[in-house]
């Protein structure tokens, strides 16, 4: 049975379901705010890759290039899992259905939407 609640759900990796037929594959739709860095995503908060600008650097171009064929691709969800202390450094990202370590450096090149509940 469907009711009102139900009506504006999206699947866990992207997309809606007006009429979902499992409840378990389906999370409350939120509400995006403005783009961050991905460094700056509080833990444990969802994201969606809005851009990741290539950069005129060389070294930073290739760094791009390799988070690109990982995944952080704008539309794809993310969210930062953990960070290592005393520095913060590296980040435990999970883009998908993969947890990837990320330096600091090279979260701050994917630009992020914090989606909030």
């Amino acid at each position: 049975m469907i009711n009102d609640r139900m009506v504006n759900y999206q699947y866990h990796d992207r997309g809606m379901c007006e009429r979902p037929f499992r409840a378990d594959i389906c999370v409350p739709s939120m509400q995006p705010t403005a783009t961050v860095p991905l460094h700056q995503l509080p833990d444990e908060q969802w994201g969606v890759v809005a851009d990741v600008p290539v950069p005129q650097d060389a070294q930073e171009q290739s760094v791009v290039l390799r988070l690109l064929e990982l995944g952080f691709v704008p539309g794809e969800r993310v969210r930062v899992v953990a960070r290592a202390e005393p520095g913060r450094d590296p980040l435990a990202v999970r883009v998908g259905n993969t947890t990837f370590a990320l330096r600091r450096t090279e979260a701050r090149l994917v630009l992020v939407t914090p989606l909030l509940p």
